[in-house]
């Protein structure tokens, strides 16, 4: 495996840095469609921007990420800012949280991963908490929404992050530098997100035993 601590310290920190700033502008744009107030919306930002990461960082044993540095706040304040001066434009955007939140999946599943290798866990450890890492800070956005949650809706979300993490942990089986692997993993999370969307492809839905029988065409 190729490994440079210093270059994957500071991979991580940007990942985690653009990750907080991208699902703080989805979180905070969801809030404005639903005509939260200020403090509201940045509650929203706040929740989704570091609810996985604090979820990963709980579960590894290890300080959560944005209590080591005032930078994820700010990055939440600059969101926040970022949707109030900008919001006649962002509303032309229609796809504009979509587009925030597919990027703040691909680079919180790649933070994920990587911390989570970094503390000694095994590569499955590290997928699930990829997963975590970029799915958990979106549940609980739509919780406070009061939404069903996007993980648990037809369409993909968390499976991209799967995909993601096992072609990260593909890629790093070959020894590939950590800089390209990372990229590849971003490039794919966001490619099977836009496909997901684009074509409707989902996974098949659980029927309950209450539900009538699918006729077959003959």
């Amino acid at each position: 495996m190729v490994t440079d601590p210093s270059l994957s310290h500071t991979i991580q920190q940007i990942l985690e840095i653009l990750g907080t700033l991208a699902f703080a502008i989805s979180g905070i744009r969801h809030a404005a469609a639903k005509h939260y107030d200020w403090f509201g919306g940045f509650v929203c930002g706040i929740a989704v921007a570091i609810g996985g990461g604090t979820i990963r960082d709980v579960m590894l044993g290890v300080t959560p990420f944005w209590m080591l540095s005032p930078l994820y706040i700010i990055c939440t304040v600059v969101a926040q800012i970022i949707v109030i001066v900008f919001a006649r434009s962002m509303k032309r955007l229609d796809n504009a949280w979509f587009v925030f939140d597919t990027l703040g999946l691909a680079l919180f599943t790649i933070a994920g991963i990587q911390k989570t290798l970094a503390c000694g866990h095994p590569f499955w450890v590290a997928i699930i908490m990829g997963c975590i890492t970029g799915a958990a800070g979106g549940v609980i956005r739509d919780v406070l929404l009061n939404k069903v949650p996007v993980i648990f809706r037809k369409e993909i979300y968390a499976m991209a992050s799967v995909a993601g993490g096992l072609l990260y942990w593909f890629m790093t089986a070959l020894n590939i530098n950590v800089a390209i692997t990372a990229a590849s993993t971003f490039l794919l999370v966001i490619v099977v997100r836009f496909l997901a969307v684009r074509f409707h492809i989902s996974l098949p839905v659980l029927r309950s035993e209450e539900d009538p029988p699918v006729k077959e065409d003959r």
